[in-house]
């Protein structure tokens, strides 16, 4: 089964979070247009 999470439930209010990952971080954005973007 594959793990799923709303994306309210993630961003809690924010537009941005970060996430790491193997010691990188990432951003992920909701932009105006209600997108995701994921930025290194």
């Amino acid at each position: 089964m594959i793990k799923q999470i709303e994306a309210k439930e993630l961003f809690d209010g924010e537009s941005v979070v970060v996430i790491v990952h193997g010691g990188e971080r990432y951003q992920l954005r909701i932009t105006k247009n209600d997108k995701l973007i994921l930025t290194k």
